[in-house]
C-alpha cells in the first residue's frame, strides 16, 4: 500500500483550529485574538469546512453563535469539544496522510516544543476528538515520536523540507540519530528523501526553528524563505546562510528550486521589549485561497505581490496577525489542514 503526505495546496476538506479561551495564555488578550480567529474563520468557511475545538459544552455553544455571528455558514462549522492547553492546531493535530487514495489521521507525540510548556491536554487532543467520531470513518494511527505539524513542509510527490534544529534537539526525541529520524519519516509519511536546513533562525520562535516560520514548500518547485537586508540585524546572517543552502538543493530530477524571497518585517517587541517572531512564511494554504500573515508593516505588501507570483491561481489575502505574536506564533501555527479524503462528523 503507498502512502503519501499530500501537499498543503492539495484540495482540502476542512481547516482545524483549537480556539483560544480564558484558561490559556491568551486570557489577557482574548479580546485581541479572537477577531484574529473569526477572520480566519470566516475566509475558511467562504471556502471549505471548518472544524474548531472548544474547551467544554458552554464554550462550545458559545463558538458556535460567534461563528454565525461573524458570518460563518453554520452548514460548514463543526465545533468539538476536547480540553486544551493552549491553541497551536498545527502541532497538536493530525498529520494526514493518503494510503491508495484514502486518508490516515496520524497522532504524533506533542511535547509542548520539547517540554518549554505545559501539554497534556493538547497531547491528548487528536485522540479525543478521534474517539468522539469528530472525523468519521477515517481511521487513525498512533505513533509514539514527537513530531509538529509546523516542523515538515512536503512537496507531495515524496519531497520533505525540515531543519536539523527542531527535529533532532534532544529534549524531543532523544534517543535518535538524524538518519533514524530519516528513516521514521519516510516510513510513516511515505516520503522519499528529506532535504535538512541547518541555518535559520527567528527570536521569540519557541519551536526550535520550525520549517514553517522560515521557508515554504510551493507549487511548481518553489521555496518561499526569508530573508533579512538589515545586515546589522542579528537574523541577517543565518537567513542568509539558509538562502544559500536552498539555492544547494536540488529537486527530485536534479533541477535547482525556484527560490522567492520574503523580507523579514522591522522588529516588534513586546512591552518587555522582547521581540516577536513575526514572518510571512507562516501562510496557510486553503481551496481558492493564501492566508498570509501581516504586521501593519512595509514589508506586507511586497511578501502578498511574491506569495501571488507562487500561487497564481489563488487568492492571495492579509491578515492582520500581530496580536497572534505575542505568544510566540502565527497564521500556520494555529491552523491544520485536513485533505478532501478526511471524514468528517456531519
Amino acid at each position: 500500500m503507498h502512502r503519501t503526505l499530500p501537499p498543503e495546496w492539495a484540495p482540502q476538506r476542512a481547516v482545524m483550529l483549537t480556539w483560544p479561551h480564558d484558561q490559556t495564555d491568551w486570557a489577557d488578550i482574548l479580546d485581541r485574538v479572537e477577531p484574529v480567529y473569526d477572520r480566519i474563520a470566516r475566509e475558511v468557511t467562504a471556502r471549505e469546512e471548518l472544524l474548531v475545538v472548544a474547551r467544554d459544552e458552554a464554550h462550545a455553544a458559545y463558538l458556535r453563535q460567534r461563528l454565525l455571528h461573524v458570518g460563518c455558514p453554520a452548514g460548514r462549522v463543526h465545533v468539538e469539544v476536547a480540553p486544551s492547553n493552549d491553541t497551536w492546531a498545527r502541532d497538536h493535530g493530525p498529520i494526514s496522510v493518503l494510503e491508495d487514495g484514502r486518508a490516515r489521521l496520524l497522532d504524533f507525540r506533542f511535547n509542548g516544543w520539547g517540554g518549554k510548556f505545559a501539554h497534556d491536554l493538547d497531547d491528548a487532543i487528536t485522540g479525543r476528538l478521534h474517539a468522539q467520531g469528530a472525523f468519521g470513518d477515517t481511521p487513525m494511527e498512533s505513533l509514539d515520536f514527537i513530531l509538529e505539524g509546523g516542523s515538515i513542509e512536503s512537496d507531495g510527490q515524496g519531497t520533505l523540507l525540515t531543519t536539523r534544529q527542531c527535529l533532532l534537539t534532544p529534549t524531543r526525541n532523544p534517543h535518535c540519530d538524524e538518519r533514524s529520524i530519516e528513516e521514521l519519516l519516510k516510513r510513516s509519511l511515505g516520503v522519499e528523501r528529506v532535504l535538512w536546513l541547518s541555518h535559520g533562525h527567528l527570536e521569540g520562535d519557541d519551536t526550535d526553528s520550525h520549517i514553517d516560520t522560515l521557508a515554504r514548500l510551493c507549487p511548481n518547485d518553489t521555496i518561499a524563505h526569508v530573508v533579512c537586508a538589515d545586515e546589522s540585524d542579528p537574523h541577517h546572517e543565518p537567513l542568509a546562510a539558509m538562502a544559500a543552502e536552498l539555492a544547494d538543493f536540488r529537486t527530485a530530477d536534479g533541477r535547482p528550486y525556484r527560490l522567492v524571497p520574503l523580507p523579514l518585517p522591522a522588529p516588534i517587541r513586546d512591552p518587555d521589549g522582547r521581540r516577536l517572531g513575526a514572518t510571512h512564511a507562516n501562510f496557510l494554504i486553503i481551496n481558492g485561497a493564501v492566508l498570509v500573515p501581516t504586521y501593519d508593516d512595509p514589508t506586507d505588501d511586497v511578501a502578498l505581490e511574491r506569495l501571488a507570483t507562487c500561487f497564481p491561481d489563488r487568492d492571495v489575502i492579509g491578515i492582520d496577525c500581530r496580536p497572534l505574536i505575542y505568544q510566540n506564533g502565527s497564521l500556520h501555527c494555529i491552523t491544520m489542514q485536513l485533505p478532501q479524503a478526511v471524514t468528517l462528523s456531519v
